[in-house]
């Protein structure tokens, strides 16, 4: 199958497009937060309470804050990892 690779971090997602892949993923901003990576403690995401606004703010000003790879077929979005998730979107 043939298929398009993103690295966001040489091309940033756009606030749109985020938005786009979380409605497709029928998740919510903090449902694809990465909280291993530094900048999730330093910001001390995990104490504050902010809105899906506020988060998706950040994840596009830090892109390693977004979960990946993001796999997108048509109008359904999935995180690839596990890798078992992409497979609904196979068919």
């Amino acid at each position: 199958m043939e298929f398009e690779k993103v690295n966001y971090y040489i091309k940033p997602l756009s606030e749109k497009k985020l938005r786009e892949l979380l409605k497709k993923m029928k998740l919510a901003p903090r449902d694809i937060l990465r909280t291993s990576e530094a900048i999730y403690k330093e910001l001390e995401l995990g104490k504050r309470e902010l809105s899906d606004d506020e988060l998706i703010a950040l994840m596009i000003e830090h892109p390693d804050l977004i979960q990946r790879p993001i796999v997108e077929r048509g109008d359904r979005a999935v995180l690839g990892r596990p890798v078992e998730n992409i497979k609904p979107l196979l068919r």
